[in-house]
């Protein structure tokens, strides 16, 4: 397992701000505040570093096979009316990120970028079903080589305040690439055709990368 990229600013940044607050609390003398800070900046310093962690994952889909954008749990599967893109009848599957997850979102589908667009918005609970249309969020449309098209939902949570995207319109891109990246927990939203096969449950824990969200029909 290695670390992220987007780990390489901002885990120095915040050991050296613990680093700098347990010195100058040993300079004050006093043990029992440095006993005080000392264990919970431990604990911070390591949840930050296993944040950013990038373990290394074996994707590869079969034909018509989208996998996970992200891990975390299935938290909504359900047919909505898509707004913003398609303007029509979708199935939308959401996957909630924990700050517990690995926070990378995968390329779900070989094919090319056809649209994108970043969001300003609020910083709701993630989990809550109108973050979607409220929440800080990126809107990317994967449109695979047959013609098929997959709306992805960046969203940002309650902690996240930074959505990473890679890829813009034009890219290709495969199962094997990295979409981008949420710090700090989070949720995605995905919008496959009617008639997609979802090979799901709500509240099942899925693995970006690795889960079948969907099995696309011809």
């Amino acid at each position: 397992m290695k670390i992220h990229k987007e780990g390489y600013r901002q885990i120095p940044l915040v050991l050296g701000i613990l680093i700098l607050i347990n010195v100058l609390v040993y300079l004050s003398g006093i043990q029992l505040l440095l006993v005080v800070f000392l264990i919970p900046s431990l604990v911070l310093g390591a949840l930050t570093i296993w944040f950013f962690r990038d373990p290394q994952t074996s994707k590869m889909g079969n034909r018509g096979e989208v996998l996970s954008v992200a891990d975390g749990e299935v938290v909504v599967i359900e047919p909505v009316y898509e707004d913003e893109y398609f303007k029509d009848e979708r199935i939308q599957v959401s996957v909630f990120m924990s700050v517990f997850n690995v926070h990378i979102n995968h390329v779900p589908i070989d094919g090319e970028i056809a649209y994108y667009k970043y969001h300003a918005g609020k910083f709701m609970a993630a989990n809550l079903p109108k973050s979607s249309v409220l929440n800080e969020r990126s809107t990317i449309v994967i449109r695979t080589n047959d013609g098929k098209e997959i709306l992805i939902r960046q969203i940002a949570g309650l902690l996240a305040r930074r959505i990473v995207t890679y890829s813009k319109p034009g890219d290709k891109v495969s199962v094997k690439d990295q979409l981008g990246f949420i710090k700090f927990g989070s949720r995605v939203d995905l919008f496959f055709p009617k008639g997609t096969e979802i090979p799901l449950r709500l509240h099942q824990i899925v693995k970006g990368g690795v889960t079948v969200m969907g099995r696309l029909t011809d």
